[in-house]
């Protein structure tokens, strides 16, 4: 049974390890260079930061959200638990306590942007470079809006990762 509790800085190892095998599995797109900084920063984060995580019988995270107050910063599943359901429960977590929520995706993502539309998120607004200005586009989400714009409806997002 998975339960959802609180990080503590005991958990900030695991949680890192999350992240590292997460973005080994999503983000091929990163250069590794953007990817050693980021994992940096992360690192500085886990400790500190009130993460929620999603844990197994025994303790054990296997999948963790930032919140900052209604923006999600983050959300990773470890790729062996990816699609039993974590993600979808942290984001009902998150909702619970908000009745909208945000949160940005790497547009070239593809795995996260159709999870978050499956989950009724959409798209407000895109930036050309990520939150450290790298040339990481991102797609803006709402949960909570009527409508994805037509601009964000592609099949870029349905999979076909050949398309520009």
């Amino acid at each position: 049974m998975i339960e959802l509790r609180p990080s503590s800085p005991q958990d900030a190892e695991r949680v890192l390890q999350i992240w590292r095998e997460a973005v080994a599995a999503t983000h091929g797109f990163l250069k590794p260079a953007d990817r050693d900084d980021l994992e940096a920063l992360v690192r500085d984060v886990v400790s500190q930061a009130p993460l929620t995580l999603a844990v197994d019988q025994g303790g054990r995270p296997l999948a963790f959200m930032l919140l900052d107050g209604a923006h999600m910063e983050a959300l990773f599943v470890d790729p062996l638990h990816s699609g039993a359901g974590l993600g979808r429960r942290l984001v009902e977590h998150a909702l619970a306590a908000h009745d909208v929520i945000t949160t940005d995706v790497n547009e070239q993502n593809h795995q996260a942007m159709r999870f978050y539309l499956r989950m009724g998120f959409s798209a407000f607004g895109r930036s050309e470079t990520d939150g450290q200005g790298r040339a990481y586009p991102l797609i803006h989400l709402r949960r909570g809006s009527s409508a994805l714009s037509a601009q964000y409806c592609n099949p870029l997002w349905s999979g076909d990762a050949t398309r520009p």
